[in-house]
């Protein structure tokens, strides 16, 4: 099985990619299992070395539209595509054009590319829970579920409900088989910080984990809904190895999500970390972040998921412990027993 990631040596996109080697096989769509032969990783960055080393790897480097352009891309062969490229939610209100080129025109251009192949691939969209807003014409309800009718009320989250239409339409055509599926905000990611307005939601722990001074730029009570890196990865896999009938309706499935409020991300770090970690915070209104990480819901009811065998992490204390276990050289404070 040839498969094709975009954004395959971000953070998500990589941590996909070890997961599928790791796994060695993948049962497609409702199909029996198949060797996993080549995972093409396509981004602007070249891969991390341990994935770079593996022979099953093959590194596409580039702009995704000029890639698509010249029709590097999609690849011959090519049975799955997870496209998880895209320009974040800050990037998108600062940069209009940047946005729409990253987030419409590059998936519609890969559409037309897997149209092109003619051979139905499986494609997976990493929409974002972005896709809904909160406006005074049609508050947020208090739990959004599979059915409530998204209304993004910023520049990223209209651009990914287009996605998921253009994903859906070409679904429709069978031209690919589509998995439209909203991620909710992942944390705790590792690395550096990103243009995404929710990026301190892992910078906050990330950041006073390694000794170093982090803000929070919302007020203490603003409640999230998060997802840790491992339940994302599963998400997405679950997603492209559902048949149809299994997967359902062409409209896009929610991920499960954990609410929890900042005040309690930071109560967690603490249990963690202890008291020396939490004083690394600065708490700090931005009324620009605030704005738009306000207008996304917080509780999800995610009943098609919980269908395809998918669950919300317990809590977020474990989540930062997972973190703390998979990049112990990132953190430089002492633990509070436990761990």
């Amino acid at each position: 099985m040839n498969i094709l990631i975009t954004g395959g040596c971000g953070f998500l996109g990589a941590r996909l990619a070890r997961t599928l080697l790791a796994q060695g096989t993948l049962s497609l769509a409702g199909a029996p299992a198949q060797p996993i032969t080549t995972v093409t990783l396509a981004d602007r960055v070249p891969p991390p070395d341990d994935l770079a080393r593996d022979p099953r790897i093959a590194f596409v480097g580039g702009d995704l539209n000029e890639l698509l352009d010249c029709k590097q891309l999609p690849n011959a062969g090519v049975a799955l595509i997870f496209h998880l490229a895209a320009a974040v939610s800050g990037e998108c209100e600062a940069d209009f054009d940047l946005g729409m080129r990253s987030n419409l025109d590059a998936t519609r251009a890969l559409l037309e590319g897997c149209r092109a192949l003619g051979t139905q691939p499986v494609l997976v969209f990493s929409s974002s829970v972005a896709v809904f807003g909160n406006s005074p014409e049609q508050p947020l309800p208090a739990v959004i579920e599979d059915m409530t009718l998204p209304t993004p009320q910023g520049s990223y989250g209209i651009q990914k409900f287009m996605g998921e239409q253009l994903v859906a339409d070409y679904t429709r055509k069978g031209f690919v088989q589509g998995r439209n599926v909203r991620l909710m905000t992942v944390s705790v990611r590792p690395g550096r910080p990103n243009g995404a307005a929710s990026s301190f939601l892992s910078g906050m722990l990330r950041e006073p984990l390694a000794g170093v001074r982090a803000r929070v730029p919302v007020h203490p009570d603003t409640a999230v809904a998060l997802s840790s890196p491992a339940s994302t990865i599963a998400g997405l896999l679950r997603a492209a190895q559902a048949g149809s009938r299994e997967w359902g309706a062409r409209t896009a499935v929610n991920l499960p999500a954990l609410t929890v409020t900042v005040r309690e991300m930071a109560a967690a770090l603490e249990r963690v970390a202890g008291p020396a970690a939490t004083a690394l915070l600065d708490w700090d209104i931005d009324e620009g972040i605030t704005a738009i990480v306000g207008n996304w819901p917080s509780r999800v009811q995610a009943a098609r998921a919980s269908m395809l065998g998918l669950r919300a992490d317990d809590n977020f204390e474990d989540v930062i412990r997972d973190y703390v276990r998979e990049n112990p050289g990132a953190v430089k404070l002492s633990l509070q027993e436990g761990l």
